[in-house]
């Protein structure tokens, strides 16, 4: 199964893309799609929409995975981050693609076994997971991709109780 990971965002949106057969994985690609803080904000959704659009293209993931969202105390940057998840959201189902949302949470348990895991475990997990040489970076790309491994590791019944409907 290939699977695309979402880290939702709007000026920085990350994503990887990862191979899964059973316990094994391995990474594709990952990386991140960005805006420039002086364009529209109508554009910057547009580029974020385009991106995610021509990573299905290019890739031909099963399902996308998405971070679910935390409440942020600034409301302007939630409102707008949200706006990112939903034109990425968009894109995938606009594909065609199953998509399923997980927490922070929910993420670091699945890939550390501790679901109060700091970043540079869950980083570290990523890297030794996936068989890769270094921690992936920009960290929106390693939390994208810590998104891929946590629907990995759901399969079944229980993948179905993480989909988005």
């Amino acid at each position: 199964m290939r699977i695309l990971g979402i880290d939702p965002g709007y000026a920085i949106l990350g994503y990887g893309v990862i191979d899964a057969a059973g316990t094994r994985t391995a990474a594709v690609d990952y990386g991140v799609i960005e805006t420039k803080a002086g364009e529209p904000f109508p554009e910057r959704l547009e580029r974020l929409y385009a991106g995610v659009r021509q990573l299905i293209g290019q890739y031909r993931p099963d399902a996308a995975a998405f971070e679910e969202l935390f409440f942020y105390r600034n409301t302007t940057t939630a409102f707008a981050v949200g706006a990112g998840r939903g034109v990425a959201l968009l894109a995938a189902q606009q594909s065609g693609l199953p998509l399923y949302e997980y927490t922070p949470m929910q993420i670091k348990l699945a890939v550390t076994g501790d679901g109060h895991a700091d970043k540079h475990a869950v980083q570290q997990m990523v890297r030794v997971l996936l068989s890769l040489p270094r921690v992936p970076k920009p960290d929106d790309a390693a939390d994208a991709l810590a998104c891929a491994l946590c629907r990995a590791g759901t399969s079944g019944p229980a993948a179905e109780e993480y989909r988005i409907r």
